[in-house]
């Protein structure tokens, strides 16, 4: 991109440069100083001929092409100017603006200039305007004479135009003023098409999905090859003005359907058969040019028109897309075309002849718009990929952070679990051991209790060893079910043996289990809650005196409620709690499964015990 932008800089400073030379130098020199010849007399002859005819001559208006007068004439022409000298000593510029193709120029019977290649291979000199000095002793006191003998072929508009005498500094800028028209400003454009062609097609080669540049790259460098022929002073590598002029008529054609291509790349378009069609008219144009150059050189037009109507058809149509679409690099692109657009109109006039001028291309003024233009869709376009590339690195970023947070998370779940599956399989060792060691011993105790004579002592020593029995089984039944085990399960074992411990006590249990259903606690909120259930039926099963004991456990959304109240003798709160161990062991298990311990006693009306907490 820097180089682009450095090629741009310089392309605009040595062409704004140029102009800006050209303009002083001619601002400075300009006089009125001068006589412009546009009245001559013309007559055809051979290609031999080296002297003038002596008849045939007929008056002729200066800028002249012959072909509009002898249609099939090819060979040489021969041009008489007159004009009137005052003072033979005093030095003359001469400015032949415009000569086609090859010419001699004699002054008073005196040769000042022949171009080489007066036959074919005939060389270019319409190219350039030609200056030359006169002085003693060519010059003339009164009427003097100039003689052109123009080589030429009818079907290249061959001819010759006005002559410019006067004061040698007003006539030589006149002069470098037309070659800088003529011939500078179009060697600038062959220099900036090639160096253009070959940028873009390094593009291409680096980026060969970017085809819009691969097509500008053959654009443009079909386009160097066509500004060739305002340049080259001689047909080389061709042996006669026929061939040159068929590749020259080949090359617009090709280089402008390469453009139509372009324009349909630039636009995201692809037209398939329409492009089937440019191509293998351009490839036609070529190989005619090539095998039957003496048909296609002075038929060019039967080319030419088509490929000039399909060019401003698909221009226009262009510049109409250009009109319509929010795309700015293709609205920057119609602008900078736009005004290339209508000076090739005019270019066009001129070639057809429907004007004369000797400025035969303006539209290589206009050439450096093509570089504006496609430096700026390239940065258009750059600078798009780069906001694109920049949105995938922040999306990539993100989901990066995203994933890595994730994986953070899954890792730490899968420490924690791991380290779960630890303590879970210690506590199931722990069960076990328990199970087959004290859990053994303590229902071996308890049977030979059983079978033992009955005594008082035999009595409690049996009840006492049940509620251990009792105790162990809630560890286990909590920690051998994990996680997986859901509350009423739990509480299906416990309710069992408490209603048939209470009814054997006289004791009405009455049991409500709402909304538990799926309901996990976990292994440690889960032996909270059944030894919170178990030292509550304990007290009321030692303590109470009651007739009926009611016990609620329920689920409503997001909350745990539990309940145990009996119609006991009751207790008065102020004197009791601050001694009680038991309800300082209730309140502890109660904050461990995340709320607080509430008490509703009096003496003579019972106690109900409830907790209230969030899941």
């Amino acid at each position: 991109m820097a180089a682009l932008k450095s090629h741009q800089r310089q392309a605009w400073l040595a062409w704004l440069l140029l102009l800006l030379v050209t303009g002083i130098s001619h601002a400075q020199t300009a006089t009125p100083a001068l006589t412009i010849l546009d009245r001559a007399e013309a007559a055809p002859s051979g290609w031999n001929a080296t002297a003038p005819p002596a008849s045939g001559w007929v008056p002729v208006k200066l800028m002249d092409q012959w072909n509009t007068r002898w249609p099939q004439h090819d060979g040489v022409v021969w041009y008489r100017l007159h004009w009137h000298q005052q003072d033979a000593a005093v030095p003359l510029g001469l400015l032949l603006d415009y000569v086609c193709m090859v010419d001699e120029v004699w002054v008073n019977g005196s040769l000042v200039h022949r171009d080489i290649g007066l036959t074919e291979p005939l060389a270019r000199a319409w190219i350039a305007p030609q200056y030359f000095l006169l002085d003693r002793p060519l010059l003339r006191a009164g009427d003097n004479t100039l003689l052109v003998r123009i080589s030429g072929l009818a079907a290249y508009q061959p001819g010759l135009g006005k002559v410019t005498l006067g004061d040698p500094t007003a006539t030589q800028a006149l002069y470098r003023h037309g070659m800088f028209w003529r011939y500078h400003i179009q060697l600038f454009d062959f220099a900036l098409s090639t160096v253009l062609g070959v940028l873009f097609f390094m593009f291409w080669l680096l980026r060969r999905k970017e085809t819009v540049f691969g097509w500008y790259a053959v654009t443009t460098l079909l386009g160097a090859g066509y500004a060739w022929n305002y340049v080259a002073s001689s047909p080389w590598p061709f042996d006669n003005t026929d061939a040159w002029e068929a590749m020259n008529a080949a090359l617009f054609a090709a280089s402008c359907a390469a453009f139509l291509v372009f324009l349909l790349r630039f636009c995201e378009r692809r037209w398939p058969r329409f492009e089937r069609v440019l191509l293998v008219a351009a490839a036609l144009a070529l190989a005619t040019a090539l095998l039957f150059p003496h048909y296609m050189g002075p038929w060019r037009n039967a080319w030419i028109w088509p490929t000039v109507i399909v060019y401003y058809a698909a221009t226009i149509l262009f510049l109409w897309h250009a009109a319509r679409t929010p795309r700015v690099d293709v609205r920057v692109m119609g602008l900078c075309l736009l005004l290339p657009t209508l000076v090739s109109i005019r270019d066009l006039a001129v070639f057809l002849q429907w004007i004369h001028s000797s400025n035969y291309d303006l539209s290589v003024l206009t050439s450096p718009l093509s570089l504006v233009s496609m430096g700026f869709a390239i940065a258009w376009r750059f600078s798009t990929a780069m906001r694109r590339v920049e949105g995938f690195n922040a999306e990539l970023q993100q989901e990066v952070e995203t994933a890595t947070a994730r994986l953070s998370d899954t890792l730490s779940r899968e420490h924690t679990l791991a380290l779960s599956n630890t303590r879970i399989g210690e506590r199931l060792n722990l069960v076990r051991d328990l199970h087959d060691g004290f859990g053994g011993s303590l229902l071996g105790a308890i049977a030979t209790l059983e079978q033992s004579p009955p005594s008082p002592e035999t009595t409690r020593s049996i009840a006492t060893l049940k509620e251990l029995r009792d105790d162990l089984r809630l560890v286990i039944d909590t920690t051998t079910h994990e996680q997986g085990a859901d509350i009423i399960g739990l509480l299906a074992p416990l309710r069992h043996r408490w209603s048939q411990r209470l009814e054997a006590a006289g004791i009405d249990s009455r049991w409500r289990l709402e909304g538990l259903d799926d309901l996990h606690l976990g292994p440690a909120r889960s032996l909270d809650l059944l030894r919170l259930l178990q030292e509550a039926l304990t007290n009321v099963l030692k303590h109470s005196g009651a007739r009926r004991v009611d016990i609620l456990v329920a689920c409503d959304p997001g909350r745990l409620q539990i309940q145990v109240c009996d119609d006991g003798r009751g207790f008065d709160p102020q004197t009791h709690g601050a001694t009680g161990a038991g309800l300082s062991s209730l309140r502890a298990r109660c904050n461990r499964l995340g709320g607080e311990l509430a008490t509703t006693t009096s003496p003579g009306n019972g106690v109900m015990l409830s907790l209230d907490t969030a899941l």
